[in-house]
């Protein structure tokens, strides 16, 4: 006998749902709720999961995506920090999809605070992520789960671009940069506001990452980082001046030759290989922790 398909939240559900928690989204937790079931496929269709796949969803809110998720992985992670989203959702998961509940675990927690996931070692990540701390939550999930190998994500449109943009863009910066270290990254289509409700005041994108080697380089992610930092803290300034505030000039300047890279260059020209030679020439010289 098969299982039967887990039933899918519509508009009209997510609305009940909703009514039942006495729930008025909140602009301080990014709430916006999906209310299409095909953007749920479409973005479970898109992320790659396979039934050999445990999938960690961040923000699962009513649950839309947590279902969609459920009809295809092999189990659901899902980490939800409001109080009253966290204490309906596996009733909703029982209720829709009892044949998967038991593939489904709820961690009620801020995503940011984790230190671990119960459970076997997570495969991908697929959410709807808050989009106030959409980046901060992608880095440490990435830092924090290194079994993690791809993800899609929906995120602020204008800061998928930014995850997904080149050296030389105009909107290449720190976010490009540190998702580089851990993937990847690629920009995987645009999501209408008329999937949400409420419906937001901004455009939404779906940004893909593949698990990928960091540089092979003798400073640390965190030595890197704070380079990365550094360069764009200041836009304008060419990376001699940027790079003064971690070190004095003759260890940036031997740092920015030990990398090959000119004194006058900007960070949006280079990539994340150059920044982690930046960093161990000023590691060498002492400058950075």
């Amino acid at each position: 006998m098969t299982s039967a398909a887990p039933s899918l939240l519509g508009a009209a559900d997510v609305r009940r749902l909703a009514d039942r928690l006495d729930l008025r989204p909140t602009k301080q937790r990014g709430q916006n709720f999906v209310i299409d079931a095909n953007t749920c496929r479409r973005i479970v269709r898109e992320s790659g999961v396979t039934g050999e796949d445990v999938v960690v969803e961040v923000g699962p809110g009513l649950g839309s995506l947590t279902l969609a998720l459920l009809a295809v992985a092999a189990r659901v992670v899902a980490v939800e920090v409001d109080d009253r989203l966290a204490g309906l959702l596996p009733e909703t998961v029982a209720e829709r999809a009892p044949d998967a509940a038991d593939r489904f675990e709820l961690v009620h927690a801020d995503a940011l605070r984790i230190d671990g996931l119960p459970g076997p070692a997570p495969t991908a990540l697929v959410a709807n992520l808050p989009y106030n701390i959409s980046v901060p939550v992608l880095l440490h999930l990435l830092a924090l789960l290194p079994s993690l190998e791809r993800g899609l994500v929906m995120v602020q449109a204008e800061v998928a671009d930014r995850l997904a943009a080149r050296p030389g863009s105009k909107i290449y910066g720190v976010p490009s940069v540190k998702a580089a270290w851990y993937a990847d990254v690629r920009r995987a289509g645009a999501v209408g506001r008329a999937v949400f409700w409420p419906a937001p005041n901004v455009d939404s994108g779906l940004v893909a990452w593949t698990r990928s080697d960091p540089p092979a380089t003798t400073a640390t992610r965190t030595q890197v980082f704070a380079v990365v930092d550094a360069a764009f803290a200041q836009r304008r300034k060419v990376l001699r001046g940027a790079l003064r505030g971690l070190a004095p000039a003759e260890a940036v300047d031997a740092a920015l030759q030990h990398a090959g890279v000119a004194p006058t260059a900007r960070g949006e020209s280079l990539v994340v290989d150059d920044f982690a030679r930046i960093a161990e020439g000023l590691a060498a010289a002492g400058a950075v922790a």
